[in-house]
């Protein structure tokens, strides 16, 4: 059985949600151990052991996005196209899944418990709008959403280039307070670290989400606890779900 994080966030009681670490599956290295993704070179027989153990968690299979750092949201059962970044549903045991090893997942749900909903926010689905765009698609006043950040890679960690910056900060200028300058012998090649943790805040605070919670997790860091790309290159992936009981 896979070791699992259940968020801390006041979500209605019919409202479940939880995510997956790397540790307590039976995937080898590097993979090792519960890595939930199909697509990055590990045994499809781990993987398929590995997702069995997580559905005993679940009342549904999940809906497996193919994920293409898009804003494209999609809902079970009208969209037969799963390409996309982000999933919304009002119906009970459909399970909203997104796989991440880096990248920050985003779970949502409404204060009354009828809408929920997962999304995958890499630099370039942030910067592109998929925070905005499922808090749209959820169909409800964002001030009744409540939002939670699942494990991504840490401030300290997360090193970008000028143009990751400028594509922030050319839409907001808020955004500057996110970066932080790297030393640089050559101006052309300047480096930042980036919160992707306070860009979320900030892109959903001006979506009219105030309801926030989670953060300050580390992919990169904690490499016992979590996967991480930047850190490994091959690797395994986590999941983040959610879904109306």
């Amino acid at each position: 059985m896979g070791r699992l994080i259940h968020p801390d966030w006041p979500v209605p009681s019919r409202v479940k949600s939880l995510m997956t670490t790397r540790q307590g599956g039976v995937s080898s290295a590097p993979w090792d151990s519960f890595n939930l993704g199909d697509h990055v070179g590990d045994d499809p027989q781990r993987v398929a052991a590995n997702r069995a153990s997580l559905r005993e968690n679940l009342p549904a299979d999940p809906l497996w996005l193919k994920q293409v750092h898009s804003a494209k949201v999609v809902e079970p059962g009208r969209d037969a196209n799963l390409e996309a970044d982000a999933v919304f549903t009002r119906s009970p045991a459909t399970v909203c899944a997104v796989l991440t090893a880096d990248c920050l997942p985003v779970l949502f749900c409404d204060r009354a418990g009828c809408v929920v909903a997962a999304a995958h926010a890499g630099w370039r689905g942030l910067s592109g709008g998929v925070l905005e765009a499922t808090v749209a698609a959820m169909g409800v006043a964002p001030g009744d959403i409540l939002a939670w950040m699942g494990a991504a890679i840490g401030p300290r960690a997360f090193e970008v280039g000028d143009e990751v910056r400028q594509a922030f900060v050319g839409q907001h200028t808020e955004a500057i307070g996110a970066f932080t300058p790297l030393p640089s012998a050559d101006a052309s090649t300047k480096k930042w670290l980036a919160d992707i943790y306070q860009l979320a805040r900030l892109r959903l605070n001006r979506a009219g989400v105030t309801a926030i919670y989670g953060g300050g997790r580390c992919t990169y860091g904690e490499a016992e606890e979590f996967f991480s790309y930047r850190r490994d290159g091959v690797t395994g992936r986590m999941a983040a779900l959610i879904w109306l009981e």
